[in-house]
């Protein structure tokens, strides 16, 4: 049976993600579901966060999905091992759950010449301290910094990341960054929202400094995926169409999805108990 590659989010910045998959496999189609009315994951514990992306993948499953992308840094962090390893064999063998860091960690190790590098994050991410770990396992040669910006999401989502107050915070969290380690050539912006700050970003740094967003490197890394595994690429449909589904209110997530999208989405409402 075709059926549409599923793309979770606990929120909103999955839909940069999204953006960056339909430009670069616009034939495929594509559902979108956020957990807008439980979010932030990024303060949860694993048990819950694992709980809840649990719950959503099962529901993409049952709107046909055959391959998840958890757009989520928190999700893949906390929750893809566990649905990899233990739930899948189980729940749907013939399925698959992708997440965001794995792909974001093998092009690090292509990027930094100092091996010396910089993650910016959510704090639940920088808790988790799952990119020192998969990036010590691919690269052992890397040492790993981390600055937790716990006021870079909401600025965002309350549509503020173009104010003044948005250049403070962004100044203040990518220097407390570089304050760790004087030789850090490449900074991850370790969460899927951080994109919208990218400009900002880039004027606080030096310009030697790369900066890393992971939209791009998802796309081309779910390209090669499908290429290496044509029994999943046959289960999925095209048609180039895009379907949103919340937890939230649905005008809600159509406004605040225009900050991420700048198009007009409609989106429908899911109940998740």
């Amino acid at each position: 049976m075709m059926a549409p590659i599923g793309i979770f989010d606990s929120g909103y910045g999955g839909l940069t993600i999204l953006e960056k998959i339909r430009a670069h496999l616009p034939q495929y189609d594509y559902i979108y579901l956020g957990d807008n009315a439980r979010a932030p994951y990024g303060t949860r514990s694993y048990e819950v966060v694992y709980h809840y992306t649990r719950q959503c993948v099962e529901h993409l499953f049952e709107m046909g999905c055959r391959l998840v992308i958890l757009a989520c840094n928190t999700a893949s962090a906390k929750a893809l091992r566990t649905i990899q390893q233990r739930d899948l064999p189980q729940l749907a063998p013939d399925r698959r759950v992708l997440g965001v860091i794995r792909p974001t960690v093998e092009a690090v190790g292509q990027v930094s010449v100092t091996r010396h590098v910089g993650i910016l994050a959510t704090p639940g991410t920088v808790l988790s301290a799952s990119y020192p770990i998969e990036i010590s396992k691919l690269h052992a040669d890397i040492k790993v910094s981390q600055q937790a910006c716990p006021m870079w999401v909401p600025l965002i989502e309350n549509d503020e990341h173009q104010s003044q107050g948005a250049d403070y915070f962004v100044e203040k969290y990518t220097q407390m960054l570089l304050r760790q380690d004087a030789d850090i050539d490449s900074i991850v912006l370790a969460c899927t929202h951080y994109p919208l700050l990218l400009e900002k970003i880039a004027k606080v740094v030096p310009p030697h400094i790369r900066l890393i967003t992971q939209g791009q490197i998802v796309a081309e890394r779910l390209a090669d995926y499908l290429m290496r595994h044509p029994e999943i690429d046959q289960c999925c449909q095209r048609g180039g169409r895009c379907q949103y589904y919340t937890t939230e209110s649905t005008d809600k997530f159509s406004r605040s999805a225009r900050i991420f999208l700048q198009e007009d989405i409609v989106a429908e409402h899911v109940e998740l108990v």
